[in-house]
């Protein structure tokens, strides 16, 4: 059987019952559309997070879409961010009319090097969009203080960090708002897509619930500007619900694999993920580097070991972004790992010994290329 960077099916089995208890109690509830369930889950996100709101929306992408709407952000506007991550980041500043401004990341947590951020900030930025990639925070402490400093809006992209946390605080909870992504393959993951904006500004809020639900404010009346229909959908707030009370286990479960991997593959020349001093990494993937990455791929596909990278394409590189006008060589560092990484498989439900195949036809694989 093919071993792939990720799958549900384990999951599935052992959270059966409870996901169909879940679908069986929204078709039960007589409301199918932003009812108890949606608002019992932002409820409960909410707190988990320590945060005053949450609103759900139909994905991480339009999360992002409407924070940056609520966060005042429009057409001509730039917002500072990383090419080091899933085009929904910048399709998101796009869809508002704002314009990318790209920085590096650092070569060791290709998280976005905050070092850069003072230096490309103009008349024009409105909000800095820092990502917290592959299951670690970006150090926000630097961010915040030009944030201040500047009057500039501070947006964390979490879609990737779920319960991850810096010196003890968890992420979406600096900044002006963040923006989740519930896809099935995340940390927490619904059966479907599925997002969410948290913030404990009141009025980011009020204005998230108003763009959710075509800008009105009540039923059949658009109070300002006009929304988008992007509503949480019922069934999967209620799995998100059930599944949102065993998160810690799932943390606790990827970290053990991350643990595993670490222990299995010390003594190669893989460069491993580094997790950045204060972080509490949660490994939505395991991320790791090596200058042959495409020969070693090739080579594990005759092990059946069908593996990922994210991401092969730097999003200032792609054609859809070319009107932007970065070249290559702009930004070295986030060119130079998107030839070098690639994730191994990542998921709570890993069995040992499905991962003990993978360490092992990635141990012979660069034993063959040495």
């Amino acid at each position: 059987m093919a071993t792939l960077v990720w799958d549900y099916l384990a999951e599935w089995e052992d959270e059966r019952a409870d996901i169909m208890d879940a679908v069986e109690t929204v078709f039960s509830s007589g409301r199918l559309v932003l009812g108890p369930s949606v608002a019992g889950f932002e409820r409960e996100f909410a707190d988990y997070h320590g945060a005053a709101h949450c609103a759900g929306v139909d994905n991480g992408t339009n999360a992002l879409v409407l924070a940056l709407r609520a966060l005042g952000v429009g057409p001509g506007d730039e917002v500072v961010t990383v090419s080091n991550t899933a085009a929904p980041t910048v399709v998101a500043i796009d869809a508002v009319g704002a314009v990318p401004t790209f920085v590096d990341v650092r070569p060791d947590t290709y998280l976005m090097d905050t070092d850069q951020v003072a230096g490309v900030l103009t008349e024009r930025t409105r909000c800095l969009l820092p990502v917290h990639l592959y299951g670690q925070c970006v150090d926000l402490d630097p961010l915040t203080e030009l944030a201040r400093r500047h009057g500039l809006a501070l947006l964390e992209d979490c879609a990737q960090a779920h319960g991850a946390r810096r010196h003890g605080r968890i992420a979406g909870t600096t900044g002006d708002a963040a923006a989740f992504s519930f896809y099935p393959t995340k940390v927490l993951g619904a059966y479907g897509d599925g997002g969410a904006v948290v913030t404990s500004d009141d009025e980011v809020d009020a204005r998230l619930r108003r763009l959710r639900y075509y800008g009105m404010a009540e039923k059949y009346y658009v109070v300002e500007t006009p929304g988008h229909n992007s509503r949480l959908d019922e069934v999967q707030a209620e799995i998100l619900r059930r599944k949102l009370r065993r998160l810690d286990g799932y943390l606790a479960a990827r970290r053990e694999v991350a643990r595993r991997y670490a222990e299995g593959l010390a003594d190669t020349d893989l460069v491993l993920p580094a997790v950045a001093d204060g972080n509490d990494h949660v490994y939505y993937l395991y991320v790791v580097r090596h200058p042959r990455r495409d020969e070693i791929l090739e080579a594990l596909k005759a092990h059946d070991v069908h593996l990922n990278v994210s991401y092969p394409w730097p999003v200032h590189t792609m054609s859809g972004f070319r009107h932007l006008g970065w070249a290559r060589g702009s930004l070295p560092v986030t060119e130079r790992l998107a030839g070098e990484i690639f994730s191994l498989p990542m998921y709570a439900g890993l069995a040992p010994d499905v991962q003990d195949r993978v360490i092992d036809a990635v141990r012979s694989v660069l034993a063959e290329l040495s």
